[in-house]
């Protein structure tokens, strides 16, 4: 592209959704309730799971760590959705836009790394229950989350050191309700094989973990079936809350970013999904499902109810 033909582009115009404005307050309203849904949800699990005296097992502390994701993963995106819902021309800076897909990447790399952990700790916990806090020791579990942390900035980082170099003259519209990489690559000016750097970084490596996963799950069943049929019910029980949780976090991150030049990175169906709904139906999948975590919920506050009495 001849660079005369276009200016260098300071900012990025996001289309977002299509409709007059009571749409655009609609879907402000739902969107603002959504987050503030995701935000009090993922803090009452994290507030649960470090005070409660029951929930000291480490599928618990590892429950906390993923809301505290879940929260960061949608803060990353939904703010600023919910402010351009209200606002006629919809805009970025090019630096706010390497800073959002930055922290989103960062955040859902650090995601995946744990649904990972926290597939192995039930391994752990359903085939060798004897060996399980010998095994899942405070130590490891430290690491475990750190190296999440690692992970996702390697996975952040190795994508954005080359997308902040890339060239923007004059295309500065992204078909979309927040900056992400396979759009914005394709607004660089030059040729470039980044895109399918994306490919093999995000998109292969989200359906590699995906069936990683749901295979490591169904290992254990058929353990847990081969060994004791009577603990089979239990066990899918206990396993169903994360297979679901997997399949909502991976499902559209396998169709964003699989295949380049795909028509599933502009669908803000999946958008929304990934960036808006899923941190939402996290806490709720695991909440609603765990007695455990009910009761620790209701003695805390029953503690605070009480507390509140006495003073």
């Amino acid at each position: 592209m001849d660079h005369k033909n276009g200016s260098v582009v300071t900012e990025f115009i996001l289309v977002g959704f299509s409709g007059g404005w009571e749409l655009q307050i609609f879907f402000f309203v739902i969107f603002f309730l959504i987050y503030s849904a995701t935000v009090v949800g993922n803090i009452l699990v994290i507030f649960t799971v470090t005070f409660s005296s029951i929930l000291h097992s480490p599928m618990y502390f590892l429950l906390g760590n993923l809301s505290f994701l879940d929260m960061c993963l949608s803060s990353a995106t939904t703010p600023k959705i919910i402010i351009d819902l209200l606002t006629e021309h919809k805009t970025i800076s090019i630096w706010g836009c390497m800073a959002q897909m930055f922290f989103m990447h960062f955040f859902g790399g650090a995601e995946m790394t744990l649904l990972i952990v926290m597939a192995f700790d039930r391994y752990v916990a359903i085939c060798k229950p004897l060996h399980y806090k010998t095994i899942m020791n405070h130590r490891l579990l430290n690491r475990f989350v750190i190296l999440s942390w690692i992970i996702g900035f390697i996975h952040t980082i190795s994508q954005m050191v080359l997308t902040v170099n890339l060239p923007f003259f004059g295309h500065n519209i992204i078909d979309n309700i927040f900056c992400d990489l396979p759009l914005v690559i394709r607004l660089a000016c030059v040729e470039t094989s980044l895109e399918l750097f994306v490919v093999a970084d995000s998109g292969l490596l989200s359906f590699v973990c995906f069936i990683f996963l749901i295979a490591s799950y169904t290992f254990i069943l058929v353990t847990v079936h081969q060994r004791s049929p009577a603990r089979l019910s239990k066990a899918l029980s206990t396993l169903s809350a994360h297979i679901i949780v997997v399949t909502l976090f991976f499902g559209p991150c396998i169709f964003i970013y699989a295949w380049p030049f795909s028509s599933f990175a502009s669908n803000k169906t999946l958008a929304v999904f990934y960036t808006v709904i899923t941190p939402l139906l996290n806490p709720i999948i695991y909440t609603l499902r765990n007695q455990k975590m009910q009761e620790a919920m209701r003695k805390l506050h029953f503690q605070h109810f009480s507390s509140t009495q006495n003073f």
